[in-house]
């Protein structure tokens, strides 16, 4: 057996068994979606059911306030996605191909979020919005969150690296600055949008602390908080909690499914800026 044969097959039996870790959760909890309330705790643990349960998926998919927080979330979720998109982006172009007094002063400050953990600034954040009057309200989840200093990075890091000759092309040829932005540099962000898109959007959905304290409208409850409420009130039947959770991951997972060949190609791009 040669050296590179040797190379290749552990490479593969890693690959394999880092798909295998990856995987066996999740398949783990679709499959005890077909529970009933005690077996999925069951000891010695069985990974199959004795009888398949498919009434447990339709029992959560025909509750009203399941179907109501995967709807309200997937409506936050994509203005918030569509929000971030815009306020960073332009943000970013700003800061990497604008100059303007004190715009390294700038730039720390926008950067300087990244440093400071979210939990750190949680109860800061709650008055700020409680003052405001935005609690129970979709823009109490929105907006405290679309500008981010990581996305910001990320994509003036990719802008730093486009032509400059693209720029005084267009601007020879009478291109406003917002020209320029919205016509040559919008264009060419493809795979880097939908990096920090998909970011947006797995953070809005998975989002519990800050919906837990700021939300308690049953009519705004997004779908992680409805999956703790449900363990709290509901703990026993853990058969429809594993079914509601499978279902509650299932948009995230086709999302990067259908997006992953551009997500490689945004983080090698600006991988390289």
């Amino acid at each position: 057996m040669t050296r590179s044969l040797r190379t290749a097959i552990v490479k593969w039996v890693l690959l394999v068994l880092i798909s295998l870790s990856v995987l066996f959760p999740l398949a783990w909890m679709a499959i005890a979606g077909f529970k009933g309330k005690t077996e999925v705790l069951s000891s010695p643990f069985q990974f199959f059911p004795e009888i398949w349960r498919f009434q447990n998926y339709a029992d959560i998919l025909a509750d009203p306030q399941f179907a109501r927080s995967m709807g309200v979330t997937l409506l936050g979720a994509v203005i918030f996605t569509a929000g971030s998109l815009a306020v960073n982006s332009m943000a970013a172009y700003a800061l990497a191909r604008l100059d303007f007094a004190w715009k390294r002063f700038w730039w720390v400050y926008c950067i300087l979020p990244m440093f400071v953990p979210m939990m750190a600034i949680l109860l800061t954040s709650f008055v700020v919005v409680t003052e405001l009057g935005m609690l129970d309200t979709l823009a109490v989840l929105i907006i405290p969150g679309v500008a981010s200093s990581v996305q910001m990075f990320f994509v003036r890091q990719f802008y730093l690296g486009m032509p400059m000759a693209l720029e005084e092309a267009a601007r020879i040829d009478g291109c406003t600055r917002w020209q320029i932005f919205t016509r040559i540099f919008v264009p060419q962000s493809g795979s880097v949008f939908v990096v920090v898109g998909i970011g947006s959007f797995l953070a809005f959905w998975n989002a519990y602390v800050w919906p837990i304290l700021t939300i308690t409208d049953p009519n705004l409850m997004q779908i992680m908080q409805f999956l703790g409420t449900f363990r709290s009130e509901r703990g026993n039947e853990w058969g429809l909690l594993m079914a509601g959770s499978t279902l509650a991951a299932l948009p995230t997972i086709v999302l990067l499914l259908f997006f992953q060949r551009f997500v490689v190609a945004g983080v090698r791009i600006s991988g390289m800026k």
